[in-house]
């Protein structure tokens, strides 16, 4: 499928241990004006809970490995409430980069006020979730591959295909987070052999569109600083990446908060059942009964997750399948 840079030897040398280790972190503090649940509003940057780029801690912190335009950097973010700030420590390369956008990936400059609920449950649930903020990383290629590989599977073959991948090739983070791992680069995603693909779950369509992605990385990081419809025209352009794929991408290099995931195995059921009430419902329904909340309506969506709402289930699930054994 693609060329035989990489195997075994690549996965050994992306095990030792880097010099930025070594380096002095560097610091910001960051002073809050309005409510924020760190942990929330950072969620959806985590691909399942052994994702090894991202990592919780005891003390209360979250630490982020990624690769910025700058290199590649490990981001420590410890909320401190009674102060109303956000203690935050880098390392690596790309330190300087993140702690420059630490606002941004906080939701600074996100507007949760913008969608207005009349009373009753789902206003409720918003008070509730007055912390959560749309998270915006300005990083497209670091989401987009896992969205790419959660596409038609189970969240737990995604997971593991990613966990696989980053273990394997990833870069070790810089700093103290023993470990962790950055993702690879869009050279190190083209250059994997098929045969790892195949090892880590993925099978030849996901990789394809990965590879095809990573080799127009420019352009697609582009996305990051357009408009929600000039961003969508720019994932999509691509080959195997379709709207699901680049929603669930801008909703977090972006904070888009009108990127609907049209195509979700469970998304149309859930908005059915808890704005109208029906057991069961297609995409087209669920985009007629989200077209008053535009330009909020992927913010509502992760509201009614929040608050809970669940539709009832008929028929079987979605099945995993092993791509390995073949």
């Amino acid at each position: 499928m693609v060329g035989e840079g990489g195997g075994a030897g690549q996965r050994r040398r992306r095990t030792a241990v880097t010099d930025e280790a070594a380096t002095g972190a560097r610091e910001r503090r960051w002073r809050l004006g309005y409510p924020l649940d760190v942990a929330r509003t950072l969620l959806p940057l985590r691909r399942g809970p052994a994702d090894p780029s991202y990592r919780t801690t005891g003390d209360g912190a979250l630490w982020r490995a990624s690769r910025t335009p700058a290199g590649v950097g490990t981001l420590r973010v410890l909320a401190r409430p009674a102060d109303g700030e956000v203690e935050a420590r880098a390392w690596g390369p790309g330190a300087g980069w993140l702690l420059e956008r630490l606002p941004a990936l906080l939701g600074a400059g996100d507007d949760p006020a913008g969608l207005v609920l009349p009373p009753g449950p789902l206003r409720e649930a918003q008070r509730q979730a007055a912390g959560v903020r749309l998270t915006r990383t300005g990083l497209v290629l670091e989401s987009l591959v896992p969205a790419i590989l959660e596409q038609k599977v189970t969240t737990d073959e995604a997971y593991r295909a990613w966990r696989t991948l980053l273990r394997d090739f990833g870069t070790p983070a810089p700093g103290p987070a023993e470990g962790m791992r950055v993702a690879p680069s869009a050279r190190e995603w083209a250059l994997l052999p098929s045969w790892e693909w195949h090892r880590a779950g993925v099978d030849p369509k996901r990789s394809a569109t990965v590879v095809r992605a990573v080799r127009l990385a420019a352009r697609l990081e582009e996305a990051s600083a357009m408009d929600h419809a000039e961003a969508f025209a720019r994932l999509t352009a691509v080959p195997g990446i379709g709207v699901w794929t680049a929603a669930e991408t801008l909703q977090r290099s972006n904070g888009d908060p009108d990127a609907v995931s049209v195509g979700d195995y469970h998304l149309p059921n859930l908005v059915g059942w808890a704005l109208a009430g029906r057991p069961r419902s297609d995409d087209a329904q669920m985009l007629a009964l989200l077209e008053p909340y535009r330009p909020h309506r992927y913010r509502l969506c992760r509201l009614l997750l929040a608050a809970g709402a669940r539709a009832p289930r008929y028929g079987p699930r979605l099945a995993p399948n092993d791509h390995r054994g073949r």
